[in-house]
């Protein structure tokens, strides 16, 4: 498929919509600066179902997105990827590695009132840990596991501390004290959370919406927004269809020819955040578990055209498993890798014993579009190479649990996230963590990884994940493709849309502008 066919056909397809674009429908608050104006309430469009609402059985990005506004851990990313106190006001890290002393803030609350104590912090991140008796379906947070004690002490100026002490050095872990710290005496998360963040929930219905609204009583900077409301779309056409009818405020998901036609009615913010686009493999499918296939499939794909199709070309092509945007830790070594060549990918393939062709399938979850646009374009350029892929769409509920949870894959197209923390990044490909769908669980890797990870020097740490992100290339272990450009439409009513290096919807900075 060439790019002026496809992009013909993409507009002869989004066109048939009646594009009567408007004034968002939100109700604004009332404004004392006649610049900014604080209170009213917003509708954010998303494309999937919470698969929880407690922060720590939350396993979908798309559900963190929205959890981000609720929960707060001890630290907090801001801006340029850089850990702040949150709940905790300060923390520091001993030489060795081994020790993390956090001192606790004495004005935070949780949103039933009560004060966040040192248990509650204790109890949390034990939870996350997976170290308590109650921590069934926890989503644990595989790198705690190396926390062998949690105690509490007060220092010379009469704060209250929270030490927690590693049974091995970790230089890393401080980018995962963002685990949501909750109420050691509550048990209703799942059906009505608590955190400590800048709004408290209202309410949930599934496959509708999720409600929040400004928490008064917040410790730090509070929320512009009165209330704010995630409305829950199953597909990207049901909420392109109310984007084009002016009812939704932010969509964060928009394509380049969707945001075309937005542009007179929205604002259309583009930015970049750590996701790693590819189409992921499953390394003990009969059929990929010969790195033969997984090279053909590499080469046969058309990494520039992907991105100028899909996102316009303003994405970072990738061919490894670490975000560019960690600029430290990534490899650029791995972009001279897998130029497109589809008859090489032909003599691979014919060395693996498919000389005459090969039918592969891809999994994609409907409720993303790049996703679905990807796997087209892939489809047509996978055909010179003599591979014949099939399209298997699914809903968001179905891929988390076939394809992430039981692995029951042959391949599928998706965008992953991470922590800051470069070893949570490549967590999809070691074989001991939870998060190790794509099954590629090779023993050099696995070495190397332990290694990185264990590492306390610095120029040490950066080139073992280097020579990790070059085995991952050069094995492909998936076909990475791309850190896409996020591009969101916000009313041109609102301001204050930021963006992270990580996947969150920050609606504590979103304010009204007269």
């Amino acid at each position: 498929m060439k790019k002026h066919i496809f992009f013909v056909l993409l507009l002869a397809l989004t066109m048939t919509l009646v594009c009567a674009c408007g004034k968002g429908t939100s109700k604004k608050g009332n404004s004392s600066t006649g610049a900014t104006s604080d209170g009213g309430s917003v509708i954010v469009g998303i494309t999937n179902d919470m698969d929880s609402l407690d922060p720590h059985k939350a396993v979908a990005a798309g559900t963190r997105e929205v959890l981000y506004n609720i929960f707060e851990g001890l630290v907090k990313a801001d801006e340029n990827g850089v850990m702040q106190p949150a709940v905790a006001s300060e923390y520091s890290i001993s030489e060795d590695a081994t020790t993390y002393t956090f001192t606790l803030r004495d004005d935070v609350t949780f949103h039933n009132g009560k004060k966040v104590t040192a248990s509650d912090v204790s109890y949390s991140l034990k939870r996350a840990a997976g170290f308590l008796d109650d921590s069934e379906d926890i989503k644990v947070v595989t790198a705690f596991s190396i926390i062998s004690d949690i105690t509490e002490q007060t220092s010379e100026d009469g704060k209250t501390q929270v030490v927690v002490t590693l049974s091995e050095p970790n230089t890393e872990l401080i980018n995962y004290f963002d685990s949501a710290i909750i109420p050691a005496d509550y048990n209703d998360q799942n059906t009505s959370p608590i955190g400590t963040g800048p709004f408290k929930f209202v309410s949930y219905k599934a496959m509708d919406s999720v409600v929040i609204e400004r928490y008064d009583d917040y410790y730090g900077t509070p929320a512009h927004l009165n209330e704010v409301t995630f409305k829950i779309y199953s597909n990207v056409d049901d909420a392109f269809t109310e984007i084009l009818a002016g009812s939704i405020d932010i969509f964060p998901y928009i394509s380049v020819d969707q945001a075309a036609q937005l542009e007179d009615a929205y604002n259309i913010e583009v930015g970049q955040q750590a996701l790693a686009e590819g189409l992921y493999i499953n390394n003990e499918d009969p059929v990929m578990s010969d790195v033969r296939v997984r090279q053909a499939l590499s080469y046969a794909v058309d990494f520039e055209e992907i991105d100028e199709i899909a996102t316009g070309g303003v994405s970072a092509v990738l061919k490894t498993g670490m975000f560019p945007s960690y600029k430290e830790y990534y490899n650029a070594e791995t972009e001279s890798y897998y130029k497109h060549d589809p008859e090489k990918a032909k003599e691979l393939l014919a060395d693996a014993g498919y000389a005459d062709g090969l039918d592969i399938e891809i999994t994609i979850p409907n409720n993303y579009q790049l996703h679905v646009n990807i796997g087209e374009v892939i489809v047509d350029q996978l055909k010179d190479a003599g591979i014949n892929a099939t399209i298997k769409q699914v809903d968001w509920s179905t891929w988390l649990q076939d394809v992430y949870s039981d692995r029951n894959y042959q391949t599928t197209i998706i965008a992953l996230d991470a922590t800051l923390a470069p070893g949570n990044v490549l967590r999809y490909y070691y074989e001991d963590n939870s998060s190790c769908f794509t099954n590629f669980n090779d023993a050099e890797f696995n070495e190397l990884y332990d290694a990185a990870v264990a590492a306390v020097d610095q120029s040490e740490k950066v080139e073992l994940y280097k020579e990790a992100e070059l085995m991952l290339t050069e094995k492909a272990a998936s076909v990475f493709l791309m850190s896409p450009a996020i591009s969101v439409a916000v009313s041109k009513d609102l301001a204050g849309y930021t963006f992270y290096p990580i996947y969150v919807q920050d609606m504590s900075k979103i304010y009204y502008v007269e």
